[in-house]
């Protein structure tokens, strides 16, 4: 009886929401399309991406059921949107090196979407909760903190990653000056500039060249900076919408980004 109900309501919930269903759909057969050529050109780590990715898209409809919750079409649509443009076109397809701001769009984009999270899941605490009661700036600003709290771990997922299986999330980059204390002869704690650096040589241990960089390769602590920077403004974003919305809980953009509690069936 319950398996019966349970389909039903599936049943239901894609005649209700036909263009959230057929985005679903249509990145779902991008996805294993995808997943088959990688499985022809044996790219098992690839494979593994995708397969992935075709559980996650299926996070929302997993989220609602388990916490009870109404999660809109428009954060719905943004999740698998961003999965598939993080997995399979930034990694798989390397749209993060084709693309120069790609990972800077989807950085900012999750710090918008998790800021909508925070801040929707405290809403829902301060609307049926008569022991708490908090004010507008104080949730908006649990939410900002939400949002930059799922941002650094983010960032310590992928530091954790390079450093266990020697993979690059954390993307380097060429720069042309240093400022450093290490070079200091005197240990003094003088910063000692190098500026117009055009090209450093790599050697092993028996002095043998490795490689020619054009410039001095910085090992991925610009890209975590601007990560969390450009996380920093999606969330602060949200909050001044936020903001507004608690003001009047009547502005129409902010409402397609609100998670509510599901109403009971009669």
């Amino acid at each position: 009886m319950k398996k019966h109900n349970y389909i039903k309501e599936i049943k239901e919930e894609i005649k209700n929401n036909k263009s959230k269903f057929s985005v679903y759909l249509l990145l779902r057969g991008l996805i294993i399309l995808c997943l088959i050529l990688q499985l022809i050109r044996r790219e098992y780590e690839n494979v593994a991406l995708c397969i992935l990715s075709l559980i996650l898209l299926f996070l929302p409809f997993i989220i609602e059921r388990r916490l009870n919750v109404d999660l809109p079409n428009t954060v719905e649509i943004i999740i698998m949107v961003f999965v598939f443009s993080a997995e399979i076109l930034g990694e798989i397809n390397n749209f993060y090196g084709i693309i120069p701001f790609w990972d800077t769009m989807l950085h900012t984009l999750n710090g918008f979407l998790m800021a909508a999270i925070g801040f929707s899941l405290f809403d829902i605490l301060n609307k049926h909760l008569k022991s708490i009661n908090l004010s507008p700036i104080f949730l908006c600003l649990f939410s900002f903190c939400f949002s930059m709290t799922i941002g650094v771990i983010w960032e310590f997922f992928e530091y954790g990653v390079d450093k266990t299986i020697h993979y690059d999330m954390q993307k380097d980059e060429y720069i042309n000056e240093i400022h450093t204390v290490t070079l200091d002869p005197m240990q003094s704690n003088k910063v000692i500039t190098v500026d117009d650096i055009n090209y450093t040589i790599l050697y092993d241990q028996n002095n043998n060249e490795l490689v020619r960089l054009n410039g001095y390769l910085d090992i991925g602590l610009n890209d975590t900076m601007k990560d969390l920077i450009v996380n920093f403004i999606g969330a602060v974003i949200f909050n001044i919408f936020g903001y507004i919305y608690l003001k009047n809980r009547d502005d129409k953009f902010i409402k397609n980004f609100i998670i509510k509690n599901k109403e009971p069936q009669v």
